[in-house]
């Protein structure tokens, strides 16, 4: 990856006032999803408002090297698929970037055929635990080759004929159940995945969307079981993806915190298992409007208007997490303007995501004056209701670990404190969010990149 070579540090400067309508970038599982099944599907399938960052192309070029035909015309991505159980042995092995997402995903959908593929991804990604997807495959017959840890690099060699399996997955995690799901599409009978804790359900959704003979069920206890029919035909689709709640994050917490603003962001996912952010920022007295509620795809969507507001320390309950693991750092970023304390538990997950991103987010509050307390899984924000004596008055860059989500969060937290922030590198923020900078410039924040 080039930001592997050329750091670029960046700051953000107290601003006021942000104001104007946006639309953020396609939602990233989405979008990883639609290339993968489309790719996977008999016939054409189109997409619109497909996220366009590293991660997802990687996931394109992926399934390109098994056989999908994909191009882009206009604004318009077209998918000539394979068929369900036709995808072709990669010839090189499948690079991932920094894709976790894409690389997990993809696991599941080519580990159980009958040929050798190979995963690899950058320096970040090859220090991330891979063994809760290898472990189910093995069960199904997958002979797996690995780095120590179950890391990347790995190779893969399906079973002449898949064992269909019952997993429970142990941790809430959608790209476990979603890899699950995938291998069973190319093994006879019925695969079943228990979830006890509901993650994100755009796996299910969208399998469903294509033609998969999938059910879901949930018991009293909000324990889900799905069941997919192995090697049934899977047809192309039209898919608009929708905004990403994890991006959308930025542009609203920031509206929350710089005086004087008010913003709309537009088409915005509000799929019950990705607005734990909303509901907290809400509880918090954040001024959030839901406005024009609307299906598109078989998912919900909405606009938000957003105006600054005054925040009030919550305790976010461990529940929650699942339906908002990624958007911890930038709550945090919120709390640190909130009057009182913010209690977040059960954040164990993050300490297995692109960084510690825990302590990542307790080191970058420290360093910029927060009053914070790290426990184990939980993270305790005292927060500065005017972010009077917050930033760094003396430059001192917050370590980003190669996180696009940390290094945004704390140009955010810029914005709204009385001293600049500075974060060590900002050029991993394309893997996710290539607009960023220009999104939030034309809203009236200022930030400048170094270089």
């Amino acid at each position: 990856m080039p930001h592997d070579i050329h750091p670029r540090p960046a700051t953000a400067r107290h601003s006021t006032n942000l104001s104007g309508t946006i639309r953020v970038p396609g939602d990233k599982s989405i979008s990883h999803r639609a290339l993968m099944f489309g790719g996977l599907a008999a016939g054409e399938t189109h997409i619109t408002g497909l996220l366009e960052g590293e991660d997802v192309l990687n996931t394109g070029k992926a399934m390109q090297a098994m056989g999908a035909r994909i191009e882009k015309i206009g604004a318009e991505w077209i998918i000539k698929g394979v068929g369900n159980g036709a995808l072709l042995a990669p010839e090189a092995p499948l690079d991932f970037g920094n894709a976790g997402t894409g690389s997990r995903l993809t696991m599941g959908l080519v580990g159980v055929y009958d040929f050798e593929s190979t995963f690899i991804g950058d320096a970040s990604l090859s220090k991330r635990p891979m063994g809760r997807i290898l472990d189910p495959l093995r069960q199904m017959g997958v002979q797996v080759k690995s780095s120590e840890g179950d890391r990347l690099p790995v190779t893969l060699h399906g079973p002449e004929t898949a064992s269909p399996i019952t997993h429970r997955v142990p941790m809430a995690s959608a790209q476990v159940k979603s890899a699950v799901l995938l291998a069973g599409l190319n093994a006879p009978g019925i695969t079943t995945v228990i979830e006890p804790v509901m993650t994100r359900d755009h796996t299910e959704k969208m399998l469903a969307g294509f033609g998969a003979d999938l059910s879901v069920e949930i018991d009293r206890d909000g324990v889900r079981t799905i069941r997919l029919q192995g090697q049934g035909r899977l047809s192309g689709q039209i898919i608009d993806v929708p905004g990403d709640p994890s991006s959308t994050a930025f542009p609203l917490v920031a509206a929350l915190i710089v005086p004087g603003s008010d913003i709309t962001i537009r088409n915005v996912l509000m799929n019950p298992t990705r607005t734990g952010l909303i509901l907290t920022l809400q509880e918090m007295g954040g001024d959030i409007e839901v406005l024009d509620r609307r299906l598109a795809g078989g998912e919900d969507v909405a606009d938000l208007r957003v105006r600054s507001s005054a925040l009030k320390g919550v305790t976010v309950p461990a529940e929650r997490a699942p339906s908002m693991i990624d958007e911890y750092p930038v709550l945090a970023v919120a709390a640190a303007f909130a009057e009182g304390a913010t209690v977040m538990l059960g954040l164990e997950e993050l300490r297995v995501k692109e960084s510690d991103r825990l302590s990542a987010v307790a080191e970058g509050l420290t360093l910029n004056g927060v009053d914070c307390a790290e426990g184990k899984d939980s993270l305790t924000v005292h927060g500065r209701p005017n972010g009077k004596g917050l930033g760094n008055a003396r430059g001192s860059q917050v370590k980003t670990h190669l996180d696009h989500r940390i290094a945004m969060s704390f140009l955010v937290m810029g914005l709204a404190s009385e001293h600049p922030v500075s974060i060590d590198d900002s050029t991993m923020i394309a893997t996710s969010f290539p607009e960023f900078f220009d999104l939030m410039t034309r809203l009236g924040a200022t930030i400048e990149v170094e270089g």
